[in-house]
């Protein structure tokens, strides 16, 4: 439903091959598709038709593809869904500048909705998403400015913080509490729902950090790319912990370093460490706590629904973000 309704907001005519056609790539690639899904099963869940949530479900899946344009430019990275990244394909300019279309055009089906909803919940769903790009904004700015400061003193809850912002708020939090008020008419508790995206969404990043090692085909990103990005993963925050003085030293050094400069020799070394760590199984036993909490906070908000297959779909995230 998703992906019908976005194709009828994206837009055609000139200059075609310099921003429209950029501007549609991403979205039309093969995404999991998972921030709307939640939104609208959140919506059906609380007992409306899909059909009222899904302009604001194709709002949030624009503003991710936009923000993922601009993160493939941050982060240096050249695959995006199994294909080449935006800025490799046709440059950082023409990227940049498709990636801010992409933000303006999330705007047009949450303006629509204010036909549908009436100014006051219209407006509170558009204050939320005004609030979500804030936070993953912040969240980003974080990590950039770890990478570029050469920031690896950190604890779990420095990265939990971290994650909570990049991540969550626009993968789970979000799209969880615009399908409560939308499926609720604004009557809702939203608090809630931040604790269960933030579990949700925390296991979710960090099972992506452990597939980046290992990918296969449907990962679609290139293997050990975080690595070679420097991203301040559970796995890299907890070698680092653990590491040696002279390992630490190294680390250090190694980061310090551009990404161009960094080797594969660097990022086997890196694994070596992970192994000797036991990072990876850490990192494993962390991310299965979170979901654990996640269900429990599920239990609070859902238990009292009657059962329904959007019920069972919101509360299997826990366990399909493992198999993914």
């Amino acid at each position: 439903m998703t992906r019908e309704a976005l194709l009828g907001y994206l837009p055609s005519g000139y200059p075609k091959r310099y921003l429209y056609e950029l501007l549609a790539d991403y979205p039309q690639r093969a995404g999991k598709m998972m921030r709307p899904s939640i939104c609208i099963a959140t919506a059906r869940a609380f007992g409306v038709s899909p059909a009222v949530a899904v302009r604001s479900a194709v709002a949030i899946e624009l503003l991710h593809n936009a923000m993922l344009v601009h993160d493939d430019i941050q982060d240096g990275s050249e695959l995006r869904r199994g294909a080449p990244t935006l800025h490799m394909l046709h440059g950082v300019p023409l990227a940049i500048n498709a990636g801010d279309a992409l933000f303006l055009l999330s705007l047009r089906p949450l303006l629509d909705n204010m036909g549908l909803f009436g100014s006051g919940l219209g407006l509170r769903i558009l204050r939320e998403m005004e609030a979500v790009s804030w936070h993953s904004l912040e969240g980003q700015a974080i990590e950039l400015g770890w990478i570029r400061e050469n920031v690896l003193e950190l604890d779990d809850a420095d990265y939990l913080k971290m994650v909570l912002k990049k991540t969550c708020w626009l993968a789970t939090i979000h799209p969880s509490r615009i399908g409560a008020l939308i499926g609720s008419r604004g009557t809702l508790d939203l608090e809630p729902f931040i604790r269960f995206g933030f579990f949700l969404g925390a296991a979710f990043q960090i099972q992506d950090d452990l597939l980046n090692l290992s990918p296969d085909d449907r990962y679609g990103k290139e293997l050990n790319g975080d690595l070679l990005e420097g991203k301040r993963s559970l796995l890299l925050v907890h070698a680092y912990r653990h590491g040696s003085t002279v390992e630490r030293a190294r680390m250090t050094k190694l980061f310090q370093r551009p990404r161009e400069k960094r080797s594969e020799q660097d990022v086997g070394w890196l694994l070596t460490l992970m192994a000797a760590c036991d990072s990876v199984g850490y990192a494993r036993r962390f991310a299965h706590a979170l979901a654990g909490a996640a269900l429990h906070q599920f239990d609070l908000i859902y238990g009292k629904l009657p059962q329904s297959r959007d019920k069972a779909f919101l509360q299997g995230l826990a366990t399909w973000i493992f198999l993914r």
